[in-house]
């Protein structure tokens, strides 16, 4: 079965029609970038937990699994086309070039159409034996069920440190976030319609979706390593991702600045005076002194905090104005 099969039908939310004894259409994303090593385990993995809730009557028949190829380099999209010619429960989606783990996953939400959506790294280090209990709680009425790590033991020190600083940080500049939740997570098509409103370009899902507002629950599980590969997400990348969130959540960056230029501001305000002080009144001036230094710091004050305003208003632009294509598919199988 095809993703573009997929789209054609018009899914309706059991919660919707109010009655769970339909069993919801069950869609699980699986965002890709040079996986090639680990691919063929994660389909095989995924296939058989879906085959095994099919039988156990928790999801429907057409049910399925959909990769994402974000634009890889190596046989990732050779392999999806190969498991999905073995398995017709497995679909494909190839983005025409990299476009970031985020984008890539937003491609197949918002392609994949199913009574459920829940999005999964291809690294196998989420648990997917948690899946059927996140089913549970979408059927108990939960809009949007996230996975969420019990500790990060299996992290390593510089990583476990790092990450939770992150999160503390992101919740002191008011940036709301889910502890311990990366991407692992169920939402419901009218969660993923509510999600369709939202236009930023520099996406950063996980402070995005909390702020859809629909009843949400948490199950936790314990991350294992990854099977196989190297991760693509290096410091670098990490630390774009969480400039992202700080900046498309908060503004608290930009008042900080407009903070410190008003400090910086009263400061050569009293340096002026002083300045001024020990021209007029000692005899310890030194000639020219006082004519360059006042400019100095009392421009320097004032420019300081004109960009700090400046920036609260660019920084709302900028929220306001990002209008890129997200993501651009190039074939679907």
């Amino acid at each position: 079965m095809s993703v573009l099969a997929a789209g054609t039908r018009n899914a309706t939310a059991p919660e919707a029609r109010g009655d769970f004894a339909v069993l919801p259409r069950l869609g699980i994303v699986v965002p890709c970038l040079n996986e090639e090593e680990v691919l063929p385990e994660t389909a095989s993995r995924l296939s058989i937990l879906l085959q095994g809730m099919i039988a156990g009557g928790h999801v429907t028949e057409d049910s399925q699994v959909v990769f994402v190829d974000d634009g890889s380099r190596d046989r990732t999209w050779e392999l999806i086309e190969s498991q999905a010619g073995l398995d017709e429960r497995i679909g494909g989606i190839k983005l025409s070039r990299n476009r970031g783990h985020q984008n890539a996953l937003l491609a197949g939400l918002f392609t994949c159409e199913a009574d459920v959506v829940l999005s999964v790294d291809a690294d196998l280090q989420d648990d997917i034996q948690v899946i059927p209990e996140m089913l549970q709680a979408y059927e108990r009425g939960a809009q949007i069920v996230y996975g969420v790590r019990k500790d990060r033991s299996s992290d390593a020190f510089f990583k476990r440190t790092t990450a939770q600083g992150f999160y503390r940080l992101a919740s002191v500049l008011g940036a709301e976030s889910v502890y311990n939740h990366a991407d692992f997570r169920l939402m419901s098509q009218r969660a993923i319609e509510a999600l369709k409103g939202f236009r930023e370009v520099n996406l950063f899902l996980r402070g995005v979706v909390p702020l859809l507002g629909f009843k949400s629950a948490i199950v936790y599980y314990t991350r294992s390593e990854r099977f196989a590969g190297k991760s693509k997400y290096p410091l670098r990348k990490m630390l774009a991702l969480a400039l992202d969130g700080i900046t498309a959540f908060s503004v608290a960056p930009l008042r900080f600045i407009t903070g410190l230029g008003f400090l910086v501001f009263l400061l050569s305000a009293g340096m002026g005076v002083w300045i001024l002080w020990v021209k007029l009144f000692t005899d310890r001036a030194v000639p020219g002194w006082a004519s360059t230094a006042l400019p100095i710091y009392l421009l320097g004050g004032l420019q300081i905090l004109c960009t700090g305003v400046l920036g609260e208003y660019l920084g709302r632009v900028y929220q306001e104005t990002k209008a890129r294509p997200r993501y651009i598919i190039e074939k679907c199988i």
